[in-house]
């Protein structure tokens, strides 16, 4: 995205005074954002009991040669779509660039690649997302819900979901520790 308004390609991190729980101690990576609203993948919560060999036999695709991997709830949206965040050495005809070296993918051709070997080299798949209407996640950026922080890729893809948040935040120089909801006075 040209136009500073927007933050795609960039994380969103839950700040400790969240007011939307589903939402706590969350690491988004906001795919697309512009005029028309904002959708992002939710990075930190693996779905319990459904890995990527279920997801792909779901869809009549044989994963028997791919390394099983857990599947992340991506967000409380259409939960029964699925996406895949990967690296720009694969694109479809679905894909959207949204950061600097990482894409999103929603069509059944990604996985497809993946079982068959010829898929990216890098990739996360996630079943729902987490979207905005026109102008929402404006005005919760200029509450106490979001952090942003940069939308790195190596964070993206080789930190495990649970240690995500913190180190997206650590990344930015912050210490998630010393995080408290809430603001004080002077």
């Amino acid at each position: 995205m040209d136009d500073a308004r927007f933050y795609g390609g960039r994380f969103l991190l839950a700040l400790p005074g969240m007011e939307d729980e589903r939402f706590a101690y969350s690491a988004i990576a906001l795919c697309v954002h512009d005029a028309q609203g904002a959708l992002g993948i939710n990075l930190g919560e693996e779905m319990v009991g459904v890995g990527l060999r279920d997801l792909l036999q779901s869809f009549d695709i044989d994963g028997s040669g791919v390394e099983d991997r857990p599947v992340l709830r991506g967000g409380p949206v259409e939960p029964r779509r699925g996406f895949v965040l990967h690296s720009l050495d694969w694109a479809g005809q679905d894909m959207v660039q949204a950061g600097a070296d990482w894409g999103l993918s929603g069509s059944i051709d990604i996985l497809k690649a993946i079982a068959q070997g010829r898929g990216p080299r890098r990739y996360l798949v996630a079943l729902g997302y987490a979207g905005w209407a026109p102008g929402q996640l404006e005005q919760e950026m200029a509450g106490d819900s979001w952090f942003l922080a940069d939308g790195d890729a190596d964070l993206l893809f080789d930190v495990p979901p649970q240690r995500k948040w913190a180190a997206a935040f650590a990344a930015a120089g912050v210490d998630s520790a010393h995080l408290v909801s809430g603001g004080g006075s002077a």
